[in-house]
């Protein structure tokens, strides 16, 4: 089994700035995507930011320029680096892995349990 634990979110005034941190552990062999989903009340979840293992990034054209997303490989955990930040990137923020549990199998996506990140205006 394998546990994403995000840290780093809160309350921020708008232009402010956030650091979001998910680390994954367990039963991992590798690691291949991964990235940051978020929902706001109301609304679909949406992709954010997603980096490869080698270290290619998309964003959401909401968030360029403002959010940058990295990794540390060696550590397991995936960041997100928000500036900038506006009322409207108020939301559940959820990281995500696509982790392999042991060498030749397949992908699997998780999910971590989601940290809250308020903007106030």
């Amino acid at each position: 089994q394998v546990q994403l634990v995000e840290s780093g979110g809160g309350l921020v005034q708008a232009g402010g700035s956030l650091r979001l941190s998910c680390a994954a552990s367990g039963s991992i062999f590798s690691i291949n995507a991964m990235g940051w989903y978020r929902q706001a009340p109301g609304k679909q979840r949406e992709l954010v930011a997603a980096i490869t293992s080698g270290g290619r990034t998309n964003y959401a054209d909401s968030v360029k320029g403002r959010f940058t997303i990295s990794r540390d490989n060696a550590k397991n955990t995936v960041y997100l680096q928000m500036n900038s930040l506006k009322s409207v990137d108020t939301a559940v923020y959820y990281c995500t892995a696509d982790v392999a549990s042991t060498s030749g199998t397949y992908y699997t996506t998780y999910w971590g349990q989601g940290t809250q990140v308020t903007v106030s205006s």
